[in-house]
């Protein structure tokens, strides 16, 4: 198959190395003037993976969307809406998109799919590819299980089939409203994870438990499989999250409760926000979520305020455990 990853980035070029070794003639797409560009021009490689010699590196957007029959898109998730206005400028009605990335739009609480749709793609050639994993790992031949979830079940049947290898053992996702939304949750759940990495390390055990019953509560209400909760694009990837050294969200949330900042991007910031607009929309409790907004967003010392969120979660009422 013919297929174009745009986006060049820790993530993109792992997708342009995985695919290409699944014998995919593949075409890396990135900004000229991007920092991750110019290093996979210059050497060939990145601090993750070296560009197999089949693989097309082009800075020519149109080259790239023209060229592909699945179009694979790892960007920054609130950049998805203002790139999708570039690559539709092109002839894309036949094409698969494939959005390997994991947020929520801040401004509108909109999935990502949902942005593909308002830019002019059909639903049913809308894919998303998520869950566990970490390219570090994947490098090492350490294998690990993925989703892929669609709207079209004979697609996300074909391109799971298609990508699968001894690599990544890919699952039918069967409810995309819970595969977007859990995706992006799992972010969220990480930089509280990270804050816990400072303050109190024993209480991973509660968040996981916790944060996947929030996250539930949304999806349900968003007419989602509240199950979907407990599966790869949640759950699944909220446990490698929460112990990873190599999780951006993680590492943001334990930076902040030091007081330091971290430079990369920790997509569970923006989601924090979005995911609370849902919950005023759907009228759903998310206290982890609040939590971690109050302290990404809050103002004065940032460790202290990681603190003080956390202590607000345990002076809470009592409640049942399993409330809607």
């Amino acid at each position: 198959m013919n297929i174009s990853v745009l986006g060049c980035g820790r993530w993109g070029s792992f997708i342009a190395w995985y695919l290409s070794r699944k014998g995919n003639r593949v075409l890396s797409w990135g900004p000229e003037d991007s920092e991750s560009y110019r290093v996979l021009k210059e050497t060939g490689r990145n601090e993750y993976v070296a560009l197999d010699e089949r693989i097309v590196l082009s800075c020519d957007l149109e080259e790239a969307v023209n060229s592909a029959e699945i179009i694979v898109i790892s960007i920054s998730a609130q950049g998805l809406r203002g790139f999708m206005q570039r690559v539709t400028r092109y002839h894309v009605r036949d094409k698969v998109f494939v959005l390997c990335m994991k947020g929520v739009e801040e401004e509108t609480g909109k999935r990502l799919s949902e942005i593909l749709v308002e830019s002019g793609v059909s639903p049913d050639k809308i894919a998303v590819w998520v869950g566990p994993g970490h390219i570090q790992s994947f490098v090492q031949g350490v294998p690990n299980c993925m989703v892929i979830d669609s709207a079209n079940d004979a697609l996300k049947r074909t391109l799971a089939d298609e990508f699968r290898s001894d690599l990544i053992r890919f699952y039918y996702g069967e409810d995309l409203i819970g595969t977007e939304i859990g995706a992006a949750a799992k972010n969220v759940m990480g930089i509280a994870a990270g804050v816990l990495d400072v303050i109190c390390v024993p209480l991973k055990g509660p968040l996981m438990s916790r944060g996947a019953r929030e996250v539930a509560r949304l999806i349900k209400a968003m007419g989602g499989n509240e199950l979907s909760a407990y599966g790869l694009a949640h759950l699944g990837d909220y446990e490698t999250t929460l112990f990873s050294p190599y999780s951006h969200n993680r590492t943001y949330g334990e930076m902040l409760a030091k007081g330091e900042r971290f430079a990369k991007l920790a997509e569970g910031v923006a989601t924090s926000a979005a995911l609370l607009k849902l919950g005023e929309k759907y009228a759903v409790d998310l206290p982890i979520t609040q939590a971690v907004y109050n302290a990404c967003y809050g103002e004065g010392d940032d460790a202290a305020r990681c603190r003080a969120e956390i202590g607000k979660l345990f002076n809470r009422p009592p409640r049942n455990e399993m409330y809607s």
